[in-house]
């Protein structure tokens, strides 16, 4: 994604609508092997994917933000964290 498609991407235009359900927390925090450092997990994932080396892509639903060797996964229309992993 170029900069210009950046800045017209409707995931970082609505980067304050970005949240996760208890569940999404708990799954987030472990499979990105997250400590107790890291208080906010939603918070953390929303300066990961508001970086400029995140590499952002939409398939069907989903947005895919691909940045530090992890990938956050985001409903397209709820907005909701449904899963991150380690690449």
């Amino acid at each position: 994604m170029n900069q210009t498609e950046k800045s017209n991407c409707d995931l970082l235009n609505n980067l304050e609508k970005i949240h996760t359900t208890e569940m999404g927390v708990d799954r987030i925090r472990k499979n990105l092997r997250l400590d107790s450092g890291v208080s906010d997990v939603v918070d953390f994932c929303k300066k990961k994917i508001s970086t400029a080396e995140c590499k952002i892509y939409r398939q069907g639903k989903n947005w895919y933000c691909e940045v530090d060797g992890m990938k956050i996964t985001v409903n397209a229309y709820s907005y909701t964290i449904i899963t991150a992993h380690r690449m």
